[in-house]
C-alpha cells in the first residue's frame, strides 16, 4: 500500500542544508504494522512529516519516492494533497494537548474531518462523532463533544486524536510514539484499540517509537533506524529472537529488569552524529564495539534474507546479553529503623467557588499514606497519573505543605518547619524532577546552577572551594569540567539530566526523590541514568524515593515498592514480593498491562474499565471498586483496612480479609 523509495529530507540551515533522512525505503502493506525504532533524532518523526509532507518551513525533500496505492504523493499540488491528509491517510501526533485546537469542542474538530472528507453534517455528523467517541473508549461521548481539550485527561486526549484520526477513514494510519508518557493500562488501552480498528478496517499503520515492549505488542515488521539511516529490518521473530546490527542489539543490552539488578546496565557510549558532522562511512562505527578499518571508510550495503536484512561489516554472533556489564556494589540491605518514616500524610487542596472564594469542597490528592525508606535502599512509588505520586514527593520536601501527617527525616520532624531550620533540613533530601530543561535555569551556566544550592545552603566555603566542588560533581555524573562553561540548552536530554544529578548531590543528600527522571529518555540515555544512580548509591549509601510508572525501572532499581491509587497506598513490600506475587487486583493489572520484549506466553491484560475517579469527589467504600474486576458488596460500603501478607508485604483489600 504506502513504499518509501531513498526519501531524502534535509533542513536548511544558513545556506546549507543537512539531510536528516538520507536515502531510507521500506514498503507497508494492507492490513499491517511497521515500526521505526531508533533514538531521539534519529530521522523517525521527520520521515513521517515527509510522507504526510507536513515538514517545517525548513524541512525540504531532496529526493526519493512516496507511493500510496502507485499514486506518488510527492508530485501532487497542495489541494490534492489535502484530500489524502485526514482521508485516505492520517497522523496520531507525538503530544496530544499541542496537536488539538484549545479554542474548538473536540466535537468541532471531529466534525471537520467528517465534513471535509466524507461530506457528513448535522445529525448524521453527531451520530458518527459520538459513534466513533465511544469506538475509542470515551464514556458518556453525548456530552463530551461539547467540551474543550483541556477538559480531558492525557489520556483522553491521546484518545480524540485517535479519533480525529479515524474520522476520514485512512488506509493508512502514521502514529508517532502514541503512548510516550501514559500510564501502562491507559497505554494498554490505546494499543488494544488500534489493533481492533486495524483488524476491522484492515488499516496499514506506521508506528514511530522507542519503546521495544510497545513493539513486541504490535509490529509485524521492524526498521532500525539510526542517524538518518535504516540500519536493519526484519520481522517480528527474527528481530526478537536474532538481532544482526551492533546497534540493535545494544539496544537490548540496555534494557532493564530483575535479572541485571546486581549489574550495571550496558550502555551505548558516545552520542548520535550531528546532521553537521556526519562520517563518510557507516554513521554507527564511532560508537560500535566491533568497528573494523573498513567501517570508518564506506557505508556497508544491505545484506541477508528477504524477512531480516542488515546493513553491517561485522557478521559475528550476537553477544550474550549483559556481556559488558560490570558488577555494582549494593548497599540497600538495611532492614532497621528508616531514615525516614511517613505516617498519615495527607495532602487536600481547597475548591472555592464565588465572588468570596468559599471553599465548598477538596481535592483529597494525598489522602494518609505511611511509608519509610532505610538508608541506601530505593523505595519505587508506582501508580498511574494523577494518583498523587509526585504531590507526595513535593510534600516530603515540604514544597507543598502537608494537610496533615507526621514526615520525620531521622529525629526530626519536618512538617511545621520553616525558614532557616527548615532550609538546613533540605540540605539532607533533594529532588530531581521529571523534565531537566524546564527545572534548570537557562539564564545561568550549568556551573553556576550546581554551585547555587551550595552557596544557598552554605555547604562549600569559598569561590575557589565552590569551583572544585563542581569540577568533581560534573566527573561524578560523567561529563567533563568544561560543561560548567555551557548552558542547558547545549545539552542532550541525558545530560541535562545528569546536571540535574549533579546539582542535588551538590549539598551532599543523604535522600533524593527522584521523579519520573527517565521517563522520555532513549532506552540507551535511561541506562546511563539508572547506572549513574545505581552507583552513587553504592558508593554513597543515598536512599531513594523513585517516582515511575515504567515497570522496568521498577524491577531493576527498587528494593522496595509502594501501589498508589486515588491518593492512598494500596499496596506496599519488597519488590520481589509485589512484582513476583502481587495481591491487590490494582497491582495485578498494572502489572498485566506492561508490554514486555519477548514477551512469550505473556499473561492476558487485565482491561480495567474507565478511569480513575477524581480525587475530588472519591468513590464510597474502597477507592477502586468501580473498576475492579473482583468487587464485592462490602467494597461499596467500607474501605479496608491493611492486611499483612507477610511481615514485608501488606494490601488494603477485602479480598484478602
Amino acid at each position: 500500500m504506502l513504499r518509501i523509495e531513498n526519501l531524502r529530507l534535509g533542513f536548511t540551515s544558513g545556506k546549507n542544508t543537512l539531510a536528516a533522512v538520507d536515502g531510507i525505503s521500506f514498503s507497508i502493506a494492507k492490513g499491517e504494522t511497521f515500526a521505526l525504532l531508533g533514538e531521539s533524532g534519529c530521522g523517525k518523526s521527520a520521515t513521517a512529516q515527509g510522507i504526510m509532507r507536513l515538514l517545517p518551513a525548513a524541512g525540504r525533500v531532496l529526493d526519493g519516492h512516496v507511493s500510496l496505492d502507485n499514486e506518488n504523493l510527492l508530485a501532487l499540488s497542495e489541494a490534492d494533497m489535502r484530500a489524502y491528509r485526514g482521508g485516505r491517510m492520517a497522523m496520531i501526533f507525538q503530544e496530544p494537548a499541542t496537536s488539538l485546537n484549545p479554542v474548538l469542542t473536540v466535537g468541532q474538530q471531529i466534525g471537520e474531518v467528517l465534513r471535509r472528507h466524507l461530506g457528513l453534517a448535522g445529525a448524521e455528523a453527531i451520530a458518527r462523532m459520538v459513534d466513533l467517541l465511544r469506538q475509542v473508549g470515551i464514556a458518556d461521548p453525548e456530552r463530551r463533544l461539547n467540551e474543550y481539550p483541556f477538559q480531558f485527561s492525557g489520556g483522553m486526549k491521546q484518545r480524540v486524536m485517535i479519533a480525529i484520526a479515524l474520522a476520514g477513514e485512512p488506509e493508512l494510519l502514521i502514529a508517532d510514539e502514541p503512548t510516550t508518557a501514559l500510564d501502562v493500562t491507559v497505554q494498554a488501552q490505546i494499543l488494544d484499540l488500534l489493533a481492533t480498528l486495524q483488524a476491522e478496517r484492515g488499516m496499514a499503520i506506521l508506528l514511530i517509537t522507542h519503546d521495544l515492549g510497545v513493539v513486541a505488542r504490535m509490529a509485524h515488521r521492524i526498521g532500525v533506524m539510526y542517524a538518518g539511516e535504516l540500519v536493519e529490518v526484519a520481522n517480528r521473530e527474527a528481530f526478537f529472537g536474532r538481532p544482526q546490527h551492533p546497534y540493535t542489539q545494544a539496544l537490548f543490552e540496555a534494557l532493564p529488569d530483575i535479572s541485571r539488578r546486581g549489574q550495571l546496565l550496558s550502555t551505548i557510549p558516545g552520542q548520535v552524529p550531528s546532521l553537521s558532522a556526519m562520517p563518510s562511512g557507516c554513521r554507527f562505527a564511532e560508537r560500535c564495539i566491533h568497528v573494523m578499518p573498513v567501517c570508518r571508510e564506506q557505508s556497508p550495503h544491505w545484506h541477508g534474507q528477504e524477512e531480516h536484512v542488515v546493513r553491517c561489516y561485522w557478521s559475528g554472533q550476537a553477544r550474550l546479553a549483559n556481556s559488558a556489564c560490570h558488577e555494582v556494589s549494593e548497599l540497600g540491605v538495611s532492614t532497621g529503623k528508616g531514615f525516614l518514616v511517613v505516617d498519615g500524610l495527607k495532602v487536600h487542596f481547597p475548591i472555592r467557588k464565588g465572588l468570596l472564594q468559599r471553599t465548598v469542597g477538596h481535592v483529597r490528592a494525598v489522602d494518609g499514606i505511611s511509608l519509610s525508606i532505610s538508608p541506601g535502599r530505593t523505595l519505587v512509588l508506582v501508580g498511574e497519573s494523577g494518583c498523587g505520586k509526585t504531590t507526595v514527593g513535593k510534600a516530603l520536601l515540604q514544597l507543598i505543605a502537608p494537610t496533615a501527617g507526621s514526615v520525620r527525616l531521622g529525629d526530626n520532624e519536618l512538617v511545621g518547619l520553616a525558614g532557616r531550620r527548615l532550609r538546613a533540613a533540605r540540605r539532607h533530601m533533594q529532588m530531581i524532577f521529571q523534565d531537566p530543561f524546564a527545572s534548570l535555569n537557562p539564564r545561568l551556566r550549568v556551573g553556576e546552577i550546581i554551585a547555587e544550592g551550595m552557596e544557598a545552603l552554605g555547604v562549600a566555603g569559598n569561590a575557589v572551594s565552590r569551583h572544585a566542588t563542581v569540577s568533581a560533581l560534573l566527573g561524578q555524573v560523567g561529563l567533563p569540567e568544561e560543561a560548567g562553561d555551557r548552558y542547558p540548552h547545549e545539552f542532550s536530554g541525558g545530560q541535562r539530566q545528569r546536571i540535574a544529578v549533579a546539582r542535588a548531590l551538590a549539598v551532599q543528600p543523604e535522600l533524593l526523590i527522584c521523579d519520573e527522571p527517565t521517563s522520555a529518555l532513549d532506552v540507551s540515555v535511561q541506562a546511563q541514568i539508572l547506572n549513574l544512580l545505581k552507583k552513587l548509591q553504592g558508593e554513597l549509601g543515598i536512599a531513594y524515593l523513585f517516582i515511575t510508572h515504567n515497570f522496568a525501572v521498577v524491577e531493576y532499581l527498587a528494593h522496595d515498592v509502594a501501589v498508589m491509587y486515588l491518593g492512598r497506598i494500596v499496596e506496599q513490600g519488597r519488590a520481589e514480593e509485589v512484582l513476583r506475587n502481587p495481591q491487590h487486583p490494582y497491582t495485578r493489572a498494572l502489572l498485566s498491562a506492561v508490554p514486555l520484549p519477548r514477551q512469550e506466553g505473556a499473561a492476558a491484560v487485565i482491561r480495567l474499565p474507565g478511569e480513575a475517579p477524581s480525587p475530588a469527589n472519591p468513590p464510597t467504600g474502597c477507592h477502586f471498586h468501580p473498576r475492579c474486576p473482583n468487587v464485592m458488596e462490602v467494597c461499596r460500603s467500607r474501605y479496608p483496612g491493611k492486611v499483612e501478607v507477610s511481615v514485608t508485604h501488606s494490601a488494603s483489600c477485602h479480598l484478602l480479609t
